[in-house]
């Protein structure tokens, strides 16, 4: 039995992409597990931040933590509210500057279909593991998050910023030409953010850990449910996908406390 806080799971880039858990005494490698029965129960809530053993709010933290730290600020999903290249403080300076003053990519990616998606380079293949796509390429390096976030607002007029999750864990997605969108962002950008184009890039493949895909999908509240058991059917994204067509989102459910049982 292994016990431990959920968090978002550490990948690994491979052929298939490698996950692994991080409980408190044990990484476990999550493909090690496909085609075994798991049994998962809920056994409480702790939040990321402050470690209180309390109702979570959102992302893994707790209503007030959630409101007061810096790495949930406004900015993280909306990059253009970024400040910190203007040295103004939105909850915390000195993190701000960290995160949102080192080169950002603006990428598309695609999942089930193709979207536009911001992240910080150091982020990258990770950032697209973890949206499940099997298929992206990166079209601007910035300095800061500020600009990313500007881009991204130029270019939601020609793609979605969002990802169908269901047809992405049934892998189900939609034909693209690359070349055709490629340079339909490159045309959409502003004028002043074409000199950070990134030229001469290749279409990255991305492989997950999937032995079969669900027809239909059965979303896990662990919570609401308490326990759980299934076969661990593949790995997609942050999801476990299992053979009665049910999926458990790790990184919607963290701070949620588990025990988690192997065959």
């Amino acid at each position: 039995m292994f016990k431990g806080v959920l968090k978002k799971m550490i990948t690994e880039i491979g052929d298939p992409i490698r996950y692994f858990l991080n409980l408190e005494n044990d990484y476990l490698e999550m493909n090690q597990f496909l085609d075994q029965t798991l049994k998962i129960d809920f056994a409480g809530t702790q939040c990321l931040s402050c470690l209180a053993l309390k109702p979570l709010f959102r992302q893994g933290f707790c209503k007030s933590c959630f409101f007061e730290i810096p790495s949930a600020g406004d900015w993280v999903m909306r990059p253009e509210l970024s400040k910190a290249h203007l040295g103004e403080e939105d909850r915390d300076l000195d993190y701000e500057k960290k995160v949102q003053l080192q080169p950002h990519w603006v990428y598309l990616a695609l999942s089930s279909h193709l979207k536009v998606g911001v992240t910080r380079k150091s982020q990258i293949p990770t950032r697209w593991i973890d949206q499940g796509a099997h298929q992206a390429i990166g079209i601007l390096e910035v300095p800061n998050r500020y600009l990313a976030g500007v881009a991204e607002v130029s270019l939601k007029e020609y793609f979605s910023d969002k990802t169908h999750w269901r047809k992405m864990l049934q892998n189900e997605f939609e034909e693209v030409s690359w070349e055709e969108s490629i340079h339909l962002a490159e045309e959409g950008l502003p004028k002043d953010l074409k000199p950070y184009i990134i030229r001469d890039q290749k279409v990255s493949e991305l492989q997950f850990p999937v032995l079969q895909y669900p027809e239909k999908v059965k979303s896990l509240n662990l919570e609401k449910e308490n326990t759980y058991t299934g076969v661990l059917k593949g790995i997609k994204g942050q999801y476990l996908l299992f053979e009665d067509q049910t999926v458990y989102n790790i990184r919607s459910n963290e701070g949620t406390v588990v025990e988690i049982f192997i065959g």
